[in-house]
Formats: structure tokens, C-alpha cells, sequence
């Protein structure tokens, strides 16, 4: 019998993802703060599966402790050096648009190997067809880097919907890390992909958006400005994990806001961690802080630039790709650099009000 080919061997070799199944009860809705080495069904199941596909080889690199330091000043800027995702990973696709559609000759997710794909993560009661692929991002930021993805055979752009934000805070809450976080880009806003997908990925240092108080723009729909900040921020808080209703409705509402913005000719980016409240009184791991940044689309990357801007930036996390960069870079190169990419605050207060009255009605 001759031998099979090489993609017959991936898919006979290949782990089959687990299914993992959770409900209200399984989130950490309790102790979580800074340091922290505890562990979930939830972060055993992930990191586990994992670090077995680095081990097989299923990354396009191999990723070792990354150098990090803290930038001097009062933002305390996190930056790491990854050499590596800088040379190694996938060129962004080109996208022109911040509505064109899923195009099945460009790249995308129905194409990743079998291996690939870690859990199925499905809210107990829900269909299967509401389950939720996690991934791995074969060039991590971080350990844990991983992909949330809707069916793939979908073919969904990569515009974010209620039903996959839900289960990005859902997934916060499984983890009982405080640096375990999910975001999304959207096109125009550093989005390498045009096929829905959110990122998470584990951090093990607090970022400056976890804590820092927000001023009130609609308090019926939990919606603040988040102004001490790398960037001002939109900020919608969910008390305690909400509950089940309570993601739902901070999930619509988000969602809702950010297809206004659309609307608007806005990009955005979207990143969700554990935080106190917005009047920063309470640690990290009282609630779920949601920041949604507005900004001119950009489709290329800016030429020079020592980061890109995109979700993880903008909470104060910069992967950089040059050693020299990551010596000589200060926190107002760094914030000029991020601020630059958003709106200003003038005209993020006005874009506020109006999605404030979007909210309300």
C-alpha cells in the first residue's frame, strides 16, 4: 500500500480539537489579582494544547521568554522584542475598503491545518453551530497567542458581530489569569486578515487601561471616556462578569457602536480585560472593562514606524520588531506614535455623544 501524502498524514496525526463546554458557573468571578499563577480548566485545557503544537512544530517560529521592559514615565508602557513575528509572519493582506467583502482566493481560515485549532468552546444549551474554534496564531505575540473564530465555512469579513464579542468576554472570564485578553482590529485598523476573527492572548504584566478611572457618558448603557489612556477610549464595563444577560447586552451594545462607526467612515479596534470599575476604584478582577478606539482608516503600515498600531498598542502593550527600537524607544515617542493613529480627543468626545444617543434611544 503506498504511503499517504503528507496532508493525509497532518489529518491522521493531526489531535483532534477538544470540545469544551462551559456555562455561568465556570467563570473566575472571584480572586483574581496581580501576580497571579493560578490556573483554570479553562487556561489548562489552552496552554496545554499549545504548547504541544509549538513542541510538533506548527508555528512559524519557536518562541522563547521575550525581552521586556518598562518604559520610564507615567504610563508605564509595556515594551517586548519579538524579532521574530516581525520577519516571520504572513504578509497583511491588501484591503482598500472598511466594508469589502470576504474574498475566497485571498487567505484565510478554512486554509489553517488541522492541527491548528486547539478547543471548541461552546456555551452549554447553545447549538453547535454557535461554537466558537480557538486556534492558534502561528506567529504569537505572546505565549498563549491564539484566534477565536466563528465557523470558518462562514466566510465572514472581518466586521465583529455581538454573538463572537460575547464569547471574547466569555473567554476572559473562563480564564483566571488577570493578563489573559481578547481583542479585535478592524479592516483599517491593522486587521492582516479580512475573515472574522478576535485575538487572545496571555500577558503577565497589568496594562495602564485596567485601572484608570473613565469619565460618564451614558451610565443606562455603561458607556464612559477612558482618558488616561495611551489613547482616549470609548469604555463600556460589565460589573461582575454581568451574568449572562449582562455580556449579552454590553456585547449588542459595542457592536452597535462600532457599526456606527463604520457608518462613519471610523475604523476601530476593540480590546477586552479584567478591570475596576470606571471610577478605577476597585482591582482587576471586579469587572470587564471593553475600550473601543475610533480612527481614520489606514491600509498600509506606516513607513519608519517602530510598532503598528493596533489593539494591543493602544491598551499600552508594544511588541516591536528592531533590538534598536526597543533600547531607545520613551513614552512620548510612544504616545505620539499611538495618539497619531486615533482620534483626538475633541473629536472623539463629539463621536461619543452621538453614539451616547444611539445607545439611549
Amino acid at each position: 500500500m503506498a504511503a499517504g501524502t503528507g496532508e493525509d498524514r497532518e489529518l491522521r496525526d493531526s489531535p483532534q480539537p477538544k470540545d469544551f463546554e462551559y456555562c455561568e458557573d465556570d467563570f473566575i468571578l472571584e480572586g483574581v489579582s496581580w501576580p497571579s499563577d493560578a490556573l483554570s480548566r479553562f487556561d489548562r485545557e489552552l496552554l496545554g494544547a499549545w504548547q504541544e503544537r509549538m513542541e510538533r512544530g506548527l508555528f512559524r517560529y519557536r518562541l522563547a521568554e521575550l525581552p521586556t521592559r518598562v518604559l520610564p514615565g507615567t504610563m508605564r508602557l509595556l515594551a517586548q522584542l519579538n524579532v521574530q513575528r516581525g520577519t516571520e509572519r504572513r504578509r497583511p493582506q491588501a484591503v482598500r475598503s472598511l466594508t469589502e467583502p470576504f474574498d475566497p482566493q485571498q487567505f484565510n481560515f478554512t486554509q489553517i491545518r488541522p492541527g491548528e485549532v486547539l478547543l471548541r468552546l461552546r456555551r452549554r444549551g447553545s447549538a453547535e453551530s454557535d461554537a466558537v474554534l480557538v486556534a492558534i496564531n502561528v506567529s504569537p505575540l505572546e505565549r498563549g497567542h491564539v484566534l477565536l473564530l466563528p465557523e470558518p465555512a462562514l466566510q465572514l469579513p472581518q466586521a465583529l458581530t455581538p454573538e463572537l464579542l460575547r464569547a471574547g468576554l466569555e473567554a476572559v472570564l473562563l480564564s483566571a489569569r488577570p493578563g489573559f485578553r481578547v481583542g479585535f482590529n478592524s479592516l483599517g485598523a491593522s486587521a492582516s486578515v479580512n475573515h472574522l476573527h478576535m485575538h487572545g492572548f496571555y500577558l503577565a504584566h497589568p496594562l495602564p487601561v485596567e485601572a484608570a478611572p473613565a469619565e460618564p457618558l451614558c451610565p443606562a448603557r455603561g458607556l464612559s471616556l477612558l482618558r488616561e489612556a495611551p489613547a482616549p477610549a470609548l469604555l463600556f464595563y460589565a460589573a461582575g462578569g454581568g451574568g449572562g444577560g449582562g455580556l449579552e447586552a454590553v456585547a449588542r451594545d459595542a457592536c452597535r457602536a462600532a457599526g456606527r462607526l463604520l457608518g462613519l467612515g471610523l475604523a476601530y479596534n476593540v480590546f477586552v480585560t479584567r478591570g475596576a470599575p470606571p471610577q478605577g476604584s476597585a482591582g482587576p478582577g471586579a469587572g470587564l472593562r471593553l475600550l473601543l478606539w475610533a480612527r481614520r482608516p489606514r491600509f498600509e503600515a506606516e513607513p519608519g514606524a517602530p510598532f503598528d498600531v493596533a489593539l494591543c498598542e493602544l491598551a499600552g502593550h508594544l511588541p516591536l520588531r528592531a533590538a534598536a527600537d526597543f533600547q531607545a524607544l520613551r513614552e512620548d515617542d510612544a504616545l505620539r506614535a499611538i495618539r497619531r493613529a486615533v482620534l483626538p480627543e475633541p473629536e472623539l468626545r463629539r463621536v461619543a455623544a452621538h453614539l451616547a444617543r444611539l445607545l439611549e434611544d
